[in-house]
């Protein structure tokens, strides 16, 4: 008879899980995502109320291909998560901390520009769930076990 229900495993197996981390880090990156929606549509709505009260937006190849490769970094940390070792744990909170803090404080930056919906919008956005993957991730690293045994 084993001296453990197996109800007792449920929470040990949920905490040693990698995927919780990636999963978090998941949502910030839709929240990235979700904010940048967020702020184009902003911005043509007050164009359209507006006309010609602000430039419109023209973007050079260029930087369109940058606008996406910055964005699209959010996946690099949610696949690189997912591997669970401890230096691809400590790989993602470093890159996953850096995207939040640039996104963050880009948001701002806008808000300045554009109204404090979009600062508020970041910081809802990007910065609280962030600031969960971050504490999630935190915890994983520090939390010991045979789980980074593989290293």
């Amino acid at each position: 008879m084993p001296l453990q229900s197996p109800l007792r495993l449920a929470p040990d197996l949920a905490m040693n899980n990698p995927n919780k981390v990636a999963l978090f880090w998941l949502t910030t990156a839709c929240g990235a995502v979700l904010f940048v929606t967020f702020q184009l549509f902003f911005y043509v709505n007050d164009f359209a109320r507006a006309p010609g009260a602000r430039p419109a937006i023209t973007f050079e190849p260029d930087i369109l291909w940058m606008f996406s490769a910055f964005y699209g970094c959010w996946i690099i940390t949610v696949l690189v998560a997912l591997i669970g070792t401890r230096k691809a744990q400590w790989f993602a909170l470093v890159f996953g901390s850096l995207l939040v803090v640039l996104n963050t404080l880009g948001g701002i930056a806008d808000g300045l520009r554009d109204g404090w919906h979009i600062a508020f919008s970041a910081a809802f956005f990007i910065t609280l769930p962030g600031v969960f993957a971050i504490a999630t991730t935190w915890r994983h690293i520090k939390r010991k076990g045979n789980s980074h045994a593989d290293e």
